[in-house]
């Protein structure tokens, strides 16, 4: 599911993968793998294999491999009684 195979003579194997976007966001070569690996690779990856081409996708798998997107923290205004703004935490990115 949500996985789309082209032919294309003369090139080079290779899964591209992209975001909801259609930007691309990898490229895997497949050249040396063999079809066992192949497999791994696109399970590990988080595609869903359906068990029969018209089988029904579960409505968790509906956008598998992309994962929701990340809920940012609402942001706070500036501090504008010249107090310096809270500590972030360690792991927390200066942009967020």
């Amino acid at each position: 599911h949500n996985l789309e195979m082209k032919h294309l003579p003369g090139a080079d194997p290779e899964l591209v993968l992209l975001s909801h976007r259609y930007e691309e966001l990898e490229r895997i070569p497949l050249s040396d793998m063999t079809r066992e690996e192949i497999n791994q690779l696109v399970q590990e990856l988080g595609f869903y294999r359906k068990e029969t081409p018209d089988a029904p996708v579960p409505e968790e798998f509906q956008f598998a491999p992309a994962r929701p997107l990340p809920t940012l923290p609402p942001r706070q205004a500036p501090a504008t009684d010249g107090k310096t703004p809270p500590e972030r935490d360690e792991g927390e990115h200066p942009d967020l």
